[in-house]
């Protein structure tokens, strides 16, 4: 006794609508992978590629009205802007906040500044280094 086939025969009709939709699936998965990785270059280039004025807290030594904290800038040469810094009391609450300008032709700045607030602050935070 013979069985009969179901499938139809190979190319007599044309590629099955499963391999179209696989073929489309393929060719939008690729072209919105494309488009992502450009908008993260994109991204990565305007937030790592521009930035011109980095810092780090070395030190810092708290008083009952201020927070004197050594920072080290690094720019290029050509760069002016700000670092904004930031204290906090020991149950968290932000006891301080301010800008601190850096300008002229020095690519490495090692300063003290002091960061006046309103309570004893135990934290001496670098929020951010921005570029003019």
């Amino acid at each position: 006794m013979s069985t009969a086939s179901t499938r139809l025969p190979d190319g007599r009709y044309g590629r099955s609508s499963d391999e179209r939709a696989d073929q489309t699936l393929k060719i939008v998965g690729a072209a919105l992978g494309a488009v992502l990785l450009v908008v993260v270059g994109w991204f990565a280039y305007h937030y790592v590629g521009q930035s011109k004025i980095s810092a780090q807290v070395i030190t810092f030594d708290a008083s009952k009205n201020a927070v004197d904290i050594h920072l080290e800038v690094r720019k290029d040469a050509d760069a002016s802007g700000y670092c904004t810094l930031r204290s906090q009391s020991a149950d968290g609450a932000e006891v301080g906040r301010a800008d601190f300008r850096f300008d002229g032709r020095a690519t490495r700045i090692d300063k003290v500044v002091t960061l006046r607030t309103t309570a004893q602050g135990t934290t001496a935070e670098l929020l951010g280094c921005h570029g003019e």
